[in-house]
């Protein structure tokens, strides 16, 4: 699986606004200078963001993105699903939507079970345990493995 620059950014961004605090508002322009993000392609991710409900944005002087929801209730997947779509594909298609044959048939169990796999990680982080520097146990177990770390 590849973290595409846009999600990696987008949840930057997020953390970014859930860290100025509960219903702060944060300019676009804050976001892109204190992440060092690229101006014109955040504007781009925060529209997404917004169009998903996960920001709300806000006009005028004073404007900028704030969150729709409190930081524990907004998981990493929401926010990579806004900017990317479904979080595993397989050439562009949903898992489930997928058809083998013949001896690639254990294929498609193997792209549903990775599947699981990222949502259960991706859907159980929330921007408040990136906020707070503590990922849920299961999450952390999977950082203790030595082979996590190494290049193939």
């Amino acid at each position: 699986m590849r973290i595409s620059a846009k999600a990696d950014y987008a949840v930057r961004a997020v953390v970014e606004v859930a860290a100025a605090g509960e219903g702060a508002v944060v300019p676009a322009e804050a976001l892109a200078r204190r992440q060092a993000v690229p101006g014109k392609f955040l504007e781009a991710i925060l529209a997404d963001l917004r169009r998903a409900g996960v920001l709300t944005g806000v006009r005028g002087a004073a404007g900028g993105y704030r969150l729709t929801r409190p930081a524990g209730e907004v998981s990493v997947a929401d926010i990579v699903r806004a900017v990317d779509g479904p979080l595993v594909s397989v050439r562009g298609e949903r898992p489930p939507d997928l058809e083998y044959a013949g001896p690639t048939t254990s294929l498609l169990p193997l792209w549903v079970a990775l599947r699981a796999c990222v949502r259960r990680v991706l859907e159980t982080v929330t921007v408040a345990h990136l906020l707070d520097g503590e990922l849920p146990d299961d999450v952390t177990a999977l950082t203790h493995d030595p082979q996590a770390w190494e290049n193939p």
